[in-house]
């Protein structure tokens, strides 16, 4: 498991491109048959995917990183498939998860594992964690199921639907929060105006990215930002003092996911468009 420290803002200043990218961005999600994470000192976020193709893959815990007996010993998890039809065995309990769902899993599940109802089209299990203390029931949420809320417009480029899934009037979580956003068409930006919260930090996950596109994901201070290029199938790990809004050369997805002190979705600090430099 990779390990991630977070720079504060001071030392963010003065980072090359490669720094911020060894900091915050994940690049290494959804390889085929292997579960990938990075365990993020920033709010002790775990982000992972897990791609089986030929085997079934199961989640385990790193003795080094979380000093567990099995991997949700301590924490929570919420799962979304951004592929093709699979399986989360949890303990003895079977969830079959298409396109676009997602799974929350309760602190205290001793086994997880993940299969492929097809090879050919697998499926793409994205998934994070934070520390929980308090058990939950294990729920799956069908896309139709979710909470949408559309947001924007054409005229600004930021029209866009967002699906909630795990947030305090759906799936009950600790502190987990969760879903994902569709750009519709002819749209290109996301979460503008920008905004912080000191509450809790962000990690957003781009997918459905065409060949050779890719978002320019801002990050920083308001009064002093950086961008980020990411591609599909990346995520980038945003601290509770950063910005996190992107641009894209096309309309995409992504996941977003929180954790931190409040759960409270609407608990954002806006950011004046003319305080961005």
């Amino acid at each position: 498991m990779d390990v991630r420290y977070s720079p504060d803002p001071a030392r963010f200043q003065r980072m090359t491109t490669n720094e911020m990218r060894e900091a915050f961005l994940v690049d290494q999600l959804f390889k085929p048959d292997e579960i990938y994470m990075i365990y993020s000192h920033i709010d002790r976020a775990i982000v992972g995917s897990a791609v089986p193709v030929k085997n079934e893959l199961k989640l385990e815990a790193s003795k080094k990183e979380l000093a567990a007996d099995y991997f949700a010993q301590r924490r929570e998890i919420g799962i979304l498939n951004i592929g093709g039809t699979g399986t989360v065995l949890v303990n003895s309990d079977r969830f079959e998860l298409e396109n676009k769902d997602c799974l929350y899993i309760g602190k205290g599940r001793r086994s997880v594992s993940f299969s492929s109802k097809n090879p050919e089209q697998p499926a793409g299990f994205y998934f994070v964690s934070y520390p929980a203390h308090i058990t939950y029931p294990t729920l799956l949420v069908k896309q139709n199921e979710a909470e949408p809320v559309a947001l924007g417009s054409q005229k600004e480029a930021n029209k866009r639907t967002i699906y909630k899934y795990v947030h305090p009037n759906g799936i009950q979580s600790c502190q987990l929060v969760l879903g994902f956003t569709v750009l519709d068409e002819g749209s290109v930006w996301n979460t503008m105006a920008a905004h912080t919260h000191e509450r809790r930090s962000e990690i957003y996950m781009y997918f459905d990215l065409p060949e050779n596109a890719l978002v320019c994901h801002l990050m920083g201070q308001p009064e002093e930002t950086r961008h980020v290029v990411v591609r599909n199938g990346q995520a980038v790990i945003s601290p509770s003092w950063s910005v996190h809004s992107g641009a894209g050369t096309s309309n995409y997805a992504f996941v977003w996911s929180m954790g931190g002190e409040n759960q409270d979705f609407d608990d954002m600090d806006w950011v004046e468009m003319n305080r961005l430099s």
